[in-house]
């Protein structure tokens, strides 16, 4: 089946609140478990400045979602965006994240002139580790107990690509 890419809409909201409700998504993010459906309905409503968040569709099916975070009201860094990719279980390893961020960087350095992207990545999800080095990110160092997890600290990569 076709992936499709596309802004996110006020209408997802459901569907993104059960990609981020499954745990498999969840452990891969800084999202806490029981999200609330009211969180994801908000976001999408009034978006703050600077948030552009997509969303992979097979068909009518949301089946991942990528949020680009940018800071245009800092004069300094707005050059700079900052991403995270989630994927719904059942569409991991199908080429979902690979559309998500072909989407994201066209955006991101070809409409909103950024030339700084960064990332951080858990150092234990080699999946989400290889899908960015293969779009040009590099590993710029380690957050050591970046983030507490299913009951223990977990370290992440800081990871950028920098264009020009």
């Amino acid at each position: 089946m076709d992936i499709t890419v596309r802004h996110a809409e006020p209408s997802d909201a459901e569907a993104l609140h059960r990609l981020f409700r499954a745990r498999s998504v969840m452990v891969g993010t800084l999202q806490l478990p029981f999200p609330r459906l009211g969180l994801w309905q908000e976001r999408l409503q009034n978006p703050p400045e600077g948030l552009y968040q997509l969303v992979a569709c097979a068909g009518n099916e949301v089946i991942g979602e990528l949020t680009l975070i940018t800071t245009p009201t800092r004069p300094r860094i707005r050059h700079v965006g900052s991403i995270g990719v989630a994927v719904r279980e059942d569409w991991q390893g199908k080429c979902v994240g690979t559309e998500l961020m072909q989407a994201a960087l066209d955006l991101a350095e070809n409409w909103l002139n950024l030339t700084r992207i960064e990332l951080k990545v858990y150092v234990d999800n080699p999946a989400g580790i290889a899908l960015y080095e293969k779009f040009g990110f590099e590993i710029e160092g380690t957050h050591r107990r970046y983030a507490f997890r299913d009951g223990g600290y977990v370290d992440a990569y800081s990871m950028a690509r920098l264009k020009g």
